[in-house]
């Protein structure tokens, strides 16, 4: 279980706020949350939030140093499902 203050230091934000962190429309956003390969999100109040860090997390998982990296073309395809 995680201590209150480190819960309460938590930020979140709504889709419009992620995605523009992302770089990436919310519509794109809610397309990846409905098909499951986007941040992790929490529903509160009815409302879908993103932690930042998980932002962070999902983006960091797409990180390249080429366009030869085996992981590049893994991130290319994700970004390119369910079109």
């Amino acid at each position: 279980m995680l201590d209150r203050p480190a819960q309460l230091s938590t930020r979140y934000v709504r889709t419009p706020e992620a995605a523009r962190l992302l770089g990436i429309s919310p519509r794109t956003l809610e397309k990846y949350r409905c098909h499951g390969n986007g941040p992790t999100f929490r529903k509160l109040g009815g409302r879908v939030v993103y932690a930042i860090g998980d932002l962070e997390a999902w983006a960091d998982q797409a990180a390249c140093s080429s366009t030869s990296d085996p992981r590049y073309v893994e991130a290319r395809a994700a970004g390119h499902a369910h079109r």
